[in-house]
């Protein structure tokens, strides 16, 4: 939706006769729906105030990962008006569904316009809360696996028992999530549950069957969990003013990482106390072809878990193939490794440039460029391996891959910054 349509002036005539309490239940399942499909702070502010002001409201926004409180005022009453209503949402931390955030986009877009009423677009909206088919859910637990094998491709360089443990792992991971979405007791512990069952079943493997690298196993298998999204959010809210959000989020995100890394170091700790001692030494790595496979593999995969429309699909891989070349041509040309700061700056700037450009030419969100494209750049496994040496005592390593966290995460979020000064935002989202 677009971020400049501001004053009274662009009012489509049907808003002023439109109860006010209409116009507010449609704002608000707006809202709702903006954040449960993973849209950050500043982003739905822009958004909801935009849209009230074209239907002849002002809106207060106020947003964290865990509540929304909104302010509306009626912009008839002029500028001595004050506040009619406040509204407090109490809200789950949101998933990014980009599919049903262009529904949403699109929806508001043409009410705005004057194309369907309001109440049509409140309904429109409450569709969208409908739950994921069984089909959607087999095929968000079949891309854990992927992008498990995706990472020890791309990344981790290891050998075929890896990738084949890693995805098999994934698959079981993917389950458990999706089983915890509709149990709330598990849901809570899921994280620290998976990296239980990860660790323990990669140590069975090395153990019985093949020799594994298995801190690579188990970082790729978990990769889709470490909060790598959520750190890089938290930075950009923090650094746009928005403290209260950011810290929130950034506190979600490392409560995330300590679950994880109780996880592997408890079942590290149970397997060794059963006396199961895994083979932990490096077989020859994957060759050198299995690498563009994997790009376009993990590619499609990362399309199906963000949940990408099956027109966009070719959009998303786009934007995860540009990152992940720019990420790497950017550490190359510096002299250092493809993670490095440089070249993950270089893929920040690139992918928000393109994000923004898009949403400008094709009037819908940059979200479909800029979250799937940075997936493959957030540090999030580097916070991952933080904790886990300081967990295990060893202060001086665990320091230094903090600081190589921090190093990333500002390197992605100033490209990102640097990369909407070259294209300005037209579109909040």
């Amino acid at each position: 939706m677009s971020a400049s349509a501001v004053g009274t002036a662009s009012i489509h005539p049907s808003f002023a006769t439109t109860a006010i309490s209409t116009r507010i239940a449609f704002l608000l399942e707006l809202t709702r729906r903006l954040h449960q499909y993973g849209t950050a702070s500043p982003r739905l502010e822009m958004a909801i105030s935009s849209s009230a002001q074209r239907l002849g409201l002002s809106a207060d926004v106020w947003s964290s990962p865990t509540a929304v409180i909104i302010s509306f005022t009626d912009l008839g009453q002029g500028e001595e008006g004050v506040a009619q209503t406040t509204q407090v949402m109490r809200l789950a931390p949101g998933d990014v569904n980009l599919a049903r955030l262009c529904e949403a986009d699109d929806i508001a877009d043409q009410v705005v316009a004057g194309e369907i009423g309001l109440r049509e677009g409140f309904q429109r909206l409450r569709a969208l809360g409908r739950p994921d088919s069984r089909r959607a859910q087999a095929a968000v637990v079949a891309t854990y696996g992927l992008s498990a094998a995706c990472v020890v491709a791309l990344f981790l360089h290891s050998a075929w028992p890896d990738l084949l443990t890693a995805a098999f792992i994934g698959l079981i991971i993917g389950s458990i999530t999706v089983l915890a979405a509709k149990r709330p007791q598990l849901s809570i512990a899921s994280d620290a549950i998976c990296a239980l069952v990860a660790t323990t079943v990669a140590t069975v493997v090395s153990a019985f069957v093949v020799p594994l690298a298995i801190k690579s196993v188990v970082l790729a298998s978990l990769i889709v969990l470490v909060p790598g999204m959520s750190l890089t959010t938290a930075v950009r809210e923090i650094s746009s003013q928005h403290l209260v959000a950011g810290m929130a989020r950034m506190g979600g995100a490392v409560a995330t990482l300590l679950k994880l890394t109780f996880g592997t170091v408890a079942a590290t700790t149970l397997c060794a106390a059963v006396g199961i001692e895994p083979r932990d030494y490096a077989l020859p790595p994957l060759p050198g072809w299995t690498e563009l496979p994997a790009l376009l593999v993990g590619a499609f995969g990362f399309a199906i878990l963000f949940r990408a429309a099956r027109r966009d699909w070719l959009i998303v891989m786009g934007a995860v193939i540009v990152g992940y070349l720019a990420t790497r041509w950017g550490g190359q040309i510096s002299g250092s490794l493809p993670a490095a700061p440089f070249g993950v700056f270089l893929g920040g700037f690139l992918l928000s440039a393109m994000a923004n450009s898009y949403a400008r030419y094709a009037h819908r969100p940059g979200a479909l460029i800029r979250e799937p494209g940075i997936i493959l750049l957030v540090p999030g496994s580097v916070g991952f391996r933080s904790m886990s040496f300081l967990l295990q005592r060893d202060t001086s390593l665990g320091m230094d891959t903090g600081l190589l966290l921090v190093t990333l995460l500002v390197s992605l979020v100033g490209g990102l910054m640097f990369g909407e000064l070259l294209v300005s935002p037209r579109r909040s989202l």
